[in-house]
């Protein structure tokens, strides 16, 4: 077993190199700097707006309403604020150094851009169900690529990817934590996930949607509190730790991790991880919202890889490297950050991340589950399938729970990057489409009106199932 686990994590690293040293690396950072080049700097010039549209309630038509903005929003945090931010970013930092922090920072400001333009196509695309909307990459890969078999491909690695080896990573970080704050058997801790985990993910998208709307914004809000606690008691060293972090970035401070090459590769790899922008993973849940124009959408998404990154990844890097000698410690993933925010705050912070990392891992486990759903209706609508996917969700938490931290993060970035790279080939292809819906938006928005949206008012538009063309099949 150990020989056939070897050989796994040979084949696994071997991938890692090939996709992220020479293709996702580029692919990423330059189809971030061509949206936002060509929608105009659309993250900064709009980002007014994104805070206005977010707060609107869902807009019912044809008798559908869909999920409204800030749910559809709670969605994607559930998945976005999770072991990445808390135990990911401690091993970017304690891997690739202070610098990683800065390219984190990068990849977010950037793809900002990404996961508007996906999560606007998502909506352009998106199709009624018995719950109001679904769609997302597979959908936009068939009807406005006719590139079924490339939607096909998309669906397969997103469902392993977020159902299967994200969850794994989530209950591996809860079940870590759990055991250092409270000395808990791994194995009860899985237990007690699948159990919560199966209550929710058999209740449909109404009870996800509300579970993460609660959860989300009061751990975020608490956990907020708490770093900008750490960050105020230390505020003299916040220069010092800015500078630390560039210095490190660009290789002038190579006491740290592996230079700036390393701090380029661990930040992109975990800024992207905790963010998603432009893996494919958060157009599944701004397909379900029911917007009366796609951009708005688009907006509400580009927020969150903005909140997940730039607020509460840079909160968890600070009070790390804010700790003491941290690039010395033996710990690692959240049991960095528990040590860490212990230092600061005192012993109660180990129990305090203890259940802050619970609840945001698990909302970001139920979120997961639901990326997987809605491409496996895609794959094969028949309910019967869905239910096999559930179970084996479910096994997959109780496995991640126990596993080896370094194969699992592996596992997840080989397949997170396969999904990139596909999904980042069809937005790069529909850019166009995008830009026209975004110009549509505009346009609206200057004449003062309150943007709605026809799949008329971008010509050339075609196998649309919703905006005006639900109305004229009758």
């Amino acid at each position: 077993m150990d020989k056939l686990e070897l050989i796994a994590s040979k084949l696994i690293e071997w991938g890692n190199l090939i996709l992220w040293d020479y293709v996702l690396i580029y692919l990423l950072i330059g189809a971030g700097l061509f949206f936002t080049f060509r929608s105009k700097f659309v993250q900064f010039r709009l980002f007014g707006d994104m805070f206005k549209v977010i707060s609107e309630e869902a807009v019912e038509q044809s008798g559908k309403k869909g999920t409204n903005a800030f749910q559809a929003f709670s969605i994607t945090i559930a998945s976005r604020v999770g072991t990445g931010n808390l135990a990911g970013v401690a091993l970017a930092v304690a891997i690739g150094g202070p610098g990683a922090v800065f390219w984190m920072w990068v990849i977010a400001l950037i793809g900002m851009a990404t996961a508007f333009i996906e999560s606007t196509l998502a909506q352009v695309y998106k199709v009624p169900d018995k719950d109001g909307f679904r769609g997302g990459p597979a959908y936009y890969m068939e009807k406005a690529l006719g590139q079924k078999w490339m939607g096909i491909v998309f669906s397969i690695l997103i469902t392993i990817t977020f159902g299967f080896i994200f969850n794994a990573v989530q209950a591996n970080t809860i079940s870590a934590a759990v055991e250092q704050a409270f000395n808990i058997d791994k194995v009860w801790t899985g237990i007690l996930l699948v159990v919560l985990a199966g209550l929710i993910i058999f209740g449909g998208i109404k009870r996800i949607a509300t579970v993460a709307g609660v959860i989300v914004p009061v751990m975020a809000v608490i956990y907020m509190i708490v770093g900008f606690y750490v960050v105020f008691t230390n505020i003299t060293a916040i220069p010092d730790v800015f500078m630390l972090i560039i210095r490190n970035a660009f290789g002038l401070e190579e006491v740290f991790g592996g230079g700036a090459g390393a701090a380029m590769m661990y930040g992109i790899r975990r800024g992207l991880f905790s963010n998603e922008g432009g893996m494919g993973s958060a157009p599944n849940a701004a397909a379900t919202a029911g917007v009366n124009h796609p951009v708005k959408q688009g907006l509400v998404q580009s927020l969150a890889v903005f909140f997940d990154t730039i607020v509460i990844c840079s909160l968890t890097a600070f009070i790390i490297i804010l700790y003491d000698n941290f690039y010395q410690a033996s710990e690692d993933g959240i049991q960095l950050t528990q040590v860490a925010l212990s230092a600061h705050v005192g012993e109660w912070a180990s129990i305090f991340l203890a259940i802050t990392i619970f609840f945001f891992a698990f909302s970001s486990v139920i979120g997961n589950y639901y990326y997987g759903e809605t491409n496996v209706s895609f794959l094969n609508p028949k309910g019967i399938w869905v239910n096999v996917y559930r179970v084996v969700v479910l096994g997959m938490v109780m496995f991640g729970s126990l596993a080896s931290i370094q194969l699992v993060w592996d596992m997840a970035d080989l397949f997170m990057a396969m999904m990139a790279v596909v999904n980042l080939i069809a937005i790069l292809l529909l850019s166009k489409v995008s830009m026209d819906v975004l110009q549509d938006y505009v346009k609206q928005r200057k004449q003062g009106k309150d943007p709605d949206f026809h799949y008329k008012n971008v010509k050339g538009l075609k196998n649309i199932s919703w905006w005006g063309a639900q109305d004229e099949e009758k």
